[in-house]
């Protein structure tokens, strides 16, 4: 039962035994009547006998009240022992509750420093990340500048390349001219030399002076060939310099 039903039970069994006292002060009144009509006993015997079998009814109605009553309290005391086994797991329950509900409190309080720490590393992540960014536009800038760079060194490697090239065909040809200069050219010179210091004119007939300067005029044409062939290298030199 609830508590507020054993309350009114209770209340109920006391307006009861306010009834049974009011009760009992009637029949002490009427047993006073009863002795002060002892005179009356005749007349009011037929009286007494009903009013005895009333009361015979009535004792025995209580007693079967108080049967009721003594099981009533046997219940409400079973019932209360119950109540205070509850209310003790009840103060178990509280206190297992309010040790809960610290634990709680504190893992509450501990994620809102967790939740700050991660807000915190949030933030920090964000600059970095941030902070990256700026590195990565920077390091592909600097990669775009490098390989604006390595293209200008390729083209300049080409062109010191080409140059190179140039260079060293322009030697071989300087070295050609050389090699022309000291014998092919130098050849016809001797022979003209030679052949100027031959001719005596006093001495020689017609016939060798003639000869002489056939072949004077033949290494001349070989010199001349020469000096074409030599001005034709120079220029094919010229227009590989300039390229």
């Amino acid at each position: 039962m609830k508590k507020e039903d054993l309350i009114i039970t209770n209340l109920q069994l006391a307006f009861q035994n306010n009834e049974k006292e009011k009760k009992a002060a009637k029949l002490i009144i009427t047993n006073t009547e009863l002795a002060f009509q002892n005179d009356e006993k005749e007349k009011r015997a037929a009286e007494l006998i009903i009013a005895n079998k009333e009361l015979a009814f009535q004792n025995d109605e209580k007693e079967k009240r108080a049967a009721e009553l003594i099981i009533a309290n046997k219940e409400l005391a079973f019932q209360n022992d119950e109540k205070e086994k509850r209310a003790a797991e009840l103060i178990i329950a509280n206190k297992e509750l309010a040790f809960q509900n610290d634990e709680k409190e504190k893992r509450a309080a501990e994620l809102i420093i967790a939740n700050k720490e991660l807000a915190f590393q949030n933030n920090e992540k964000e600059k970095r990340a941030a902070e990256l960014i700026i590195v990565n536009k920077e390091l592909a800038f600097q990669n775009d500048e490098k390989e604006k760079r390595a293209a200008e060194l390729m083209a300049t490697n080409i062109e010191l390349k080409n140059a190179e090239e140039s260079q060293k065909e322009y030697i071989r040809g300087l070295e050609k001219i050389m090699y022309l200069t000291s014998h092919k050219v130098r050849q016809p010179i001797a022979n003209i030399i030679g052949l100027s210091l031959m001719i005596d004119i006093t001495k020689d007939s017609k016939e060798e002076i003639k000869q002489s300067i056939d072949y004077i005029k033949e290494s001349a044409l070989s010199l001349d060939l020469l000096t074409r062939e030599l001005n034709a290298h120079v220029l094919y030199l010229k227009k590989k310099v300039k390229m």
